[in-house]
């Protein structure tokens, strides 16, 4: 795969959309005892930007949060990262809740609102200038603004390559049937999706992550890719499968974990010219060898991101750039 490097004084608007939500993550770690609640800047579609955007790529966030103390931080946080928001509604800012396990792990409860009302011309304008746009989380599934999002995405798909993550929460889709439906609709626009082997058992009980990965694929995306947490990736296109092993790291916790791994594989796609709608044929094409490199480079970030408190993707001086496909 050919090297495609993007510098910081990039000036031809945003390379990279990201359409979905910002919130406060309120973090319950009963382990710190009495300091054990801390508030930050958080959801998924925001973690995936400040992740792109600091492995180099220059990012907008289509979101929403609101003019109060929680909004400000949300502001600060995307600006300091240097992500331009493109915000819409008048709801406050929403907040999501994790409580932290004994080995870390996050468990989640959602205050969400999702609205992009007023912000439709500048994140419409923000698309048109992007070669890649990613949505997924409570964006594809929370009225009213999930019909937002789904415009925008078809609006997307003439000029730009389009990825996908479903990050399903039961406390905001509690309806599996329903979630089940919105969330293939969104794969079948979708190049590049990324989903969880949680979120994977949550839509399909009734078979394996890997068989409703498979599935997935037939809907005509290239690439799948399944996250395992400690177990290491899958990747999958029709060329063949790819799996990596967890890498070896002391776990601070895994909040953001997933979405380093999407940021890091847009920025392996982006590295070596693979997106906008004109890669799509090449996209299409990628060997094991660039699948297991692609796994690779993901995975290392989400290792990073594990290694310390909160979402806090790396950037390309901690994570480098993508090496050579590797055999297979």
């Amino acid at each position: 795969m050919p090297t495609r490097h993007i510098t910081p004084d990039y000036d031809g608007g945003p390379l990279i959309t990201v359409i979905g939500e910002s919130l406060m993550d309120i973090i319950d770690d009963p382990r710190r005892g009495t300091c054990s609640r801390q508030a930050h800047p958080g959801g998924s579609p925001l973690n995936v930007a400040v992740g792109t955007a600091r492995l180099g790529l220059p990012t907008s966030l289509v979101t929403h949060y609101g003019d109060d103390a929680y909004g400000l931080m949300i502001e600060k946080h995307l600006q300091s990262n240097g992500v331009v928001p493109v915000r819409g509604g008048d709801a406050s800012t929403s907040t999501a809740t994790a409580t932290l396990g004994r080995d870390g792990a996050a468990t989640y409860a959602f205050d969400i609102t999702w609205d992009l009302n007023g912000a439709a011309l500048p994140a419409l304008a923000a698309v048109e200038a992007s070669i890649h746009v990613h949505t997924g989380s409570i964006a594809a599934i929370l009225s009213p603004g999930d019909a937002a999002v789904r415009s925008l995405i078809d609006a997307a798909r003439s000029h730009a390559t389009v990825s996908f993550d479903p990050n399903c929460r039961p406390g905001i889709s509690p309806d599996v049937a329903a979630a089940r439906d919105r969330v293939e609709a969104f794969v079948a626009a979708s190049d590049i999706v990324k989903a969880s082997d949680e979120d994977l058992s949550r839509l399909y009980p009734d078979r394996t992550p890997e068989e409703s990965l498979a599935a997935w694929l037939e809907l005509g995306p290239a690439v799948v890719a399944l996250t395992r947490g400690a177990h290491g990736p899958v990747l999958l296109n029709r060329q063949g499968r790819v799996e990596l092993p967890g890498e070896t790291v002391n776990v601070a916790d895994t909040v953001g974990a997933g979405d380093s791994f999407m940021a890091a594989l847009i920025s392996g796609l982006s590295q070596s010219d693979l997106l906008g709608a004109a890669a799509r044929p090449r996209l299409v094409a990628l060997t094991s060898a660039d699948l297991r490199s692609l796994a690779g480079y993901a995975n290392r970030a989400a290792a990073i991101t594990c290694s310390r408190p909160g979402a806090n993707p790396p950037g390309m001086v901690e994570l480098g750039a993508l090496a050579p496909p590797l055999p297979v």
